[in-house]
């Protein structure tokens, strides 16, 4: 009974995906046996840039092995790619982002580093001190964090902490806001005030 309800909800999950995936522009899959669950994939990739493996497992009811051999069939086809974060493997659909926006999207599905950058993308003037106190960690914790966002060109500390483009990270969130978070969908209802228009 238990395995048919798994079985039932993962088909639902798959079902879900696979719709927004067949609706996809420019990703035409062949359809076998395993069309269902790269359809899935795809679908799920262009609502969730930049999910891990696990976390794309996870979220699709689907095995380790039948995950890899998908995603595998998946980059041979030229339909999403995949880059390196550390210890996880991101994925993308294909040719779709930049590789700031993939490594923006990579830190922006990091709960702390999404936070700090949705804290800086609020008030631009905001201390270490004020933007730990948003976020809730040490000002240890935004140093430490701070660097890596420096390292990977999201932030610049040459005079305190500002964001670089940001104008492309509030598209992010606005447009995947749903996939991060509260605090990003928060961040997306106020998107109107914070984008500054030249005169």
């Amino acid at each position: 009974m238990t395995d048919r309800g798994v079985d039932e909800g993962k088909r639902a999950t798959l079902k879900r995906f696979a719709a927004l995936g067949a609706a996809t522009p420019l990703v035409r899959l062949s359809s076998d046996d395993g069309s269902e669950v790269r359809e899935a994939i795809v679908g799920y990739l262009a609502g969730t840039p930049g999910a891990h493996f696990s976390k794309l497992r996870d979220d699709l009811k689907l095995g380790t092995g039948e995950t890899q051999h998908h995603l595998r069939r998946l980059e041979d086809d030229g339909a999403i790619e995949h880059r390196k974060d550390g210890e996880y493997k991101r994925y993308f659909p294909a040719g779709r982002f930049s590789a700031f926006e993939q490594r923006a999207l990579g830190y922006l599905r990091r709960e702390t580093p999404r936070r700090m950058l949705v804290a800086l993308l609020r008030d631009p003037e905001a201390s270490g001190r004020e933007i730990a106190a948003a976020v809730g960690v040490s000002r240890s914790a935004v140093s430490k964090y701070a660097g890596e966002l420096d390292a990977a060109e999201l932030l610049s500390r040459a005079d305190g902490y500002s964001v670089e483009r940001p104008e492309t990270l509030l598209t992010l969130v606005v447009r995947y806001a749903d996939s991060f978070g509260p605090e990003a969908v928060e961040l997306a209802g106020e998107a109107d005030g914070l984008v500054r228009y030249d005169p």
